[in-house]
C-alpha cells in the first residue's frame, strides 16, 4: 500500500490531474459561495435577536437582585473536559484571544473553548502528518536533521494556524464594516436630525444597512440592545468600539459619549466623521490601485512575456527549422 502511494506521488500525470482537480474545485467553490452567502444572513440576525433577549433577561434579573443569566453558550462536554483536564487555558491561551474572538464575531465562552482545543489539536495533527510524510512516504533520501526540522516546522504551523484563521476572520469582518460605515453614519445622521433618539436611530440603521454589511448591522443591533438595558450607556459605546477595533468607529463612539455627557450637538460631528471615513475609504482604494503595477510585474514576467515571445518568435523558429 505504501509503495502504491509513493508511486502515485511520483507519477507526474496523476499529480497533474490532482492539481487540476483542486484548481477546478477551488474555482467552483469561489463561484458558488457568493450564491449561498444569503443563507447566513438569517442565521446571524437570529443570533443577534437571541442575544438581545438574553441581555434583556439578564438586566431584568439583575435589577430584581436575583441570579444572573449567563450570556455564554455552553460548549460541548467533550471539548470542555479536554480543555479543563489538560489545563489548556494556561498552556496555549493568549491574552488577546478573547478580544480577537469578539472582533471576529465569535462571542461567549464556547468559541474560546473551541479555540483553545483547536490550538492543542492542530499541532498534533500536523506533527503526525509530517512524520508520516517524511519518514514513510517521501523522505527516503533525506537526512534525520531535515526530517526533524520539517516535523518541528509543521508542529509550529499547526500551533499558529488557529490564530491565522482568527486574524483572517477579523480582517474580513473589519473590511466589511469599514466599507459600509460611512453610509451608516449618513443614515444615522438623517435619523438623529429627524428627531429620533439614539436607540431608535441605531435600530433603524441596523435594519437598513444589513444588505450592505451583515457584521455592521449585527454590531448596531447589539449596541441598540445594550443602550436599552445597560445602566451605563457609556459602556455600550465602549463595547461597540472594542468589538470592531476600527479607529473610525472609536471616534464616533467618543463623539456619542461626549454628546451623552455634555449635551453637545451630535449632527455636525456625525457629518464631519462621515466625510472623514469616506475619505479614508477612498484613500485606501487609491493606495491599492497605486500598488497594483508593482504587484503585476512578477506575474507578467513569469506568465505573459513567455507566451508573448512564443507567439512572436514561434513562426520564425518553425520556418528556420523547416529550412534545415
Amino acid at each position: 500500500m505504501i509503495d502504491f502511494l509513493i508511486g502515485k506521488l511520483h507519477d507526474v500525470r496523476f499529480m497533474t490531474m490532482m492539481l487540476a482537480f483542486f484548481a477546478a474545485s477551488a474555482t467552483v467553490y469561489t463561484l458558488v459561495m457568493p450564491l449561498l452567502a444569503g443563507g447566513d444572513l438569517n442565521k446571524r440576525m437570529k443570533a443577534v435577536a437571541s442575544e438581545r433577549e438574553r441581555i434583556r433577561q439578564r438586566e431584568r434579573e439583575r435589577l430584581a437582585k436575583s441570579e444572573k443569566v449567563s450570556l455564554r453558550q455552553t460548549p460541548k462536554q467533550a471539548v470542555s473536559s479536554m480543555v479543563d483536564n489538560l489545563n489548556l487555558t494556561k498552556w496555549v491561551a493568549q491574552e488577546s484571544a478573547l478580544e480577537k474572538l469578539v472582533m471576529a464575531g465569535y462571542r461567549g465562552h464556547a468559541p474560546y473553548v473551541y479555540f483553545l482545543a483547536a490550538r492543542a489539536v492542530s499541532p498534533v495533527v500536523m506533527l503526525v502528518a509530517a512524520i508520516i510524510y517524511t519518514f514513510f512516504i517521501a523522505g527516503a533520501g533525506w537526512s534525520l536533521t531535515v526530517k526533524i526540522g520539517i516535523c518541528v516546522a509543521a508542529m509550529y504551523a499547526g500551533l499558529q494556524a488557529p490564530m491565522l484563521f482568527l486574524n483572517n476572520a477579523i480582517t474580513k469582518r473589519q473590511l466589511s464594516i469599514k466599507r459600509a460605515f460611512p453610509d451608516s453614519l449618513d443614515l444615522l445622521l438623517i435619523c438623529i436630525e429627524s428627531g429620533m433618539s439614539v436607540e431608535v436611530a441605531f435600530r433603524k440603521v441596523a435594519s437598513e444597512i444589513v444588505g450592505q454589511s451583515v457584521a455592521l448591522s449585527e454590531e448596531f443591533a447589539l449596541t441598540t440592545a445594550e443602550l436599552s438595558y445597560l445602566q451605563d450607556r457609556k459602556a455600550a459605546y465602549e463595547n461597540l468600539a472594542r468589538r470592531t477595533g476600527l479607529e473610525g468607529v472609536k471616534s464616533v463612539c467618543m463623539a456619542l459619549q461626549q454628546s451623552e455627557r455634555y449635551g453637545t450637538p451630535l449632527g455636525q460631528s456625525l457629518r464631519v466623521m462621515a466625510q472623514e471615513n469616506r475619505d479614508m475609504r477612498m484613500n485606501e482604494a487609491e493606495k491599492k490601485a497605486a500598488a497594483l503595477p508593482p504587484k503585476l510585474t512578477v506575474p507578467m514576467i513569469l506568465f505573459f512575456l513567455p507566451c508573448l515571445f512564443i507567439v512572436i518568435l514561434g513562426p520564425s523558429y518553425i520556418k528556420i527549422a523547416t529550412m534545415h
